[in-house]
């Protein structure tokens, strides 16, 4: 908030300054009634609120000050204070009460039923843990632009049953032939490739399902469209498929540059987190253009993701990563460190959340909070 006031100015137009001051706090800084993820206690009558009436009481007092620039800076520092509370925000007990949320809702929407062996198998991956980085997106984004968390949820689970299925025919001997997975031993070594294979197929197939059913009462038909339109883009030849084959057929090819990583990394990874972000949006109602700024950023923190997730495989032990460690060096594949060099893969790194966070610096601080986070969240991981 701005303010402004010639060193000369009579007390008349000082005292009317500050009276327009106190009704700008009262508009500009109460956010809508749809809020998630705040703390609770900011909103108490004790917390946000007495915070309010503390800082206009301060306003008023200074309007006995005959020295206007002195107010001035004092105002503009009162203004500041009041933004940070209005903005504070919990992170890690957003990110806990969600991923809680998404695992219930995860259990539900795949109860272990006939034929029994295939079931587990969707459920061992499903059910085993991990950050639940993808359908946080979703839940945040639909939040963000003023839907919530129930709206989403539907559409957050297939993006973990879309991302798991990924996992697990990533796993197979055919692709990278991991042992391991979030610290358990991957879907193939327990149940056998067969069944692993069919496991991710049943996953993808119900993914879209999972959305058309458990939306369509609640979601208008054209944004549900729209968001099996996206996923399946998302999933195909010109995304997480088509990522994976050019990861597969670059390995030990000493001519892959950085554009065709770049290529590689934004199809195979970015794109699902880019959907995760641009589907909640969709189903929160959100404008043409929110959809592409929350496109935008999604693209910029999926692809952060990979390089961090570069970075670690080199930095990191197998106990510390859940998985197996230095297998893309093993594999001879082009990754950030390889080709850029440690340190510049952290400055691309540190260039990404930037340009991620400024995607959405048009939108309201408190809501965008959880999205400012999750960046935040993929740059400074450990695992």
């Amino acid at each position: 908030m701005a303010y402004s006031c010639m060193a000369a100015s009579c007390h008349g137009l000082h005292f009317m300054n500050i009276a327009s001051q106190e009704c700008n706090l009262k508009r500009g800084i109460i956010p809508s009634k749809r809020l998630h993820g705040i703390s609770s206690s900011l909103w108490a009558s004790n917390g946000f609120q007495g915070h309010l009436e503390r800082d206009l009481s301060a306003y008023r007092h200074l309007v006995s000050s005959s020295r206007c620039l002195n107010t001035i800076a004092m105002l503009s520092n009162l203004s500041e204070q009041a933004k940070e509370k209005a903005t504070e925000f919990d992170f890690k007990e957003y990110l806990h009460s969600k991923a809680i949320s998404v695992n219930e809702a995860l259990e539900r929407a795949v109860p272990l039923r006939y034929p029994e062996k295939i079931h587990e198998a969707m459920r061992y991956s499903l059910l085993a843990g991990g950050k639940r980085i993808r359908p946080i997106l979703t839940i945040a984004a639909c939040e963000l632009v003023g839907g919530s968390e129930e709206l989403a949820m539907p559409t957050a689970c297939a993006m973990e049953m879309i991302h798991t299925m990924s996992l697990i025919h990533d796993d197979l001997p055919s692709m990278d032939n991991d042992d391991l997975r979030r610290g358990k031993l991957t879907n193939h070594k327990v149940f056998g490739e067969g069944t692993a294979v069919l496991a991710g197929d049943a996953l993808l197939s119900f993914a879209f399902e999972h959305i058309a059913v458990s939306t369509r009462k609640t979601v208008a038909s054209h944004r549900v469209l729209r968001v099996v339109s996206e996923l399946g883009k998302a999933i195909g030849s010109q995304g997480v498929a088509g990522g994976q084959v050019a990861d597969i057929t670059s390995e030990g090819d000493p001519s892959v540059g950085l554009e065709t990583l770049e290529w590689i990394h934004i199809h195979k990874t970015a794109v699902l987190l880019e959907c995760a972000v641009v589907s909640g949006a969709i189903i929160g109602g959100a404008s043409e253009n929110e959809i592409e700024r929350t496109g935008r950023y999604a693209r910029c923190v999926g692809l952060l993701f990979q390089v961090v997730d570069d970075i670690l495989d080199v930095t990191r032990s197998s106990e510390e990563l859940g998985k197996t460690a230095g297998k893309d060096l093993v594999s001879d594949k082009a990754t950030y460190p390889k080709l850029m060099g440690l340190e510049k893969a952290k400055e691309f790194a540190d260039e990404l959340l930037d340009r991620a966070k400024e995607e959405l610096s048009c939108f309201n601080p408190a809501k965008a909070a959880p999205l400012l986070g999750l960046a935040d969240y993929i740059a400074l991981r450990q695992n």
